[in-house]
């Protein structure tokens, strides 16, 4: 399944954590009404960013689905080659 989410093209913004800090209440609103996404800098360097909850699930199923056909190729390969008992691994690993 494949899911497709539009947004407008806009820069999104940066702001240093103090900044965050003292605006936090803004910032939470611009997001959750504008559905604007915020950087948040330390020292220059992006280290986190506020987003809309629609944009983290979004980003959330994504990962589901990446993970659920991971595993059903894992399944896949184990049923085509076979598998190790858990004690070979053991063995092998001097456990």
């Amino acid at each position: 399944m494949v899911y497709i989410m539009y947004r407008e093209e806009r820069d999104m913004d940066s702001i240093n954590t103090t900044e965050a800090r003292e605006n936090l209440a803004e910032v939470i609103n611009r997001v959750t009404y504008a559905k604007d996404r915020v950087r948040i800098t330390r020292r220059g360097k992006q280290v986190a960013a506020v987003v809309p909850i629609e944009d983290l699930e979004f980003l959330e199923r994504m990962e589901d689905e990446i993970d659920i056909r991971e595993a059903k190729k894992a399944l896949a390969d184990a049923r085509k080659h076979g598998t190790i008992p858990w004690e070979e691994v053991k063995k092998d690993l001097e456990l």
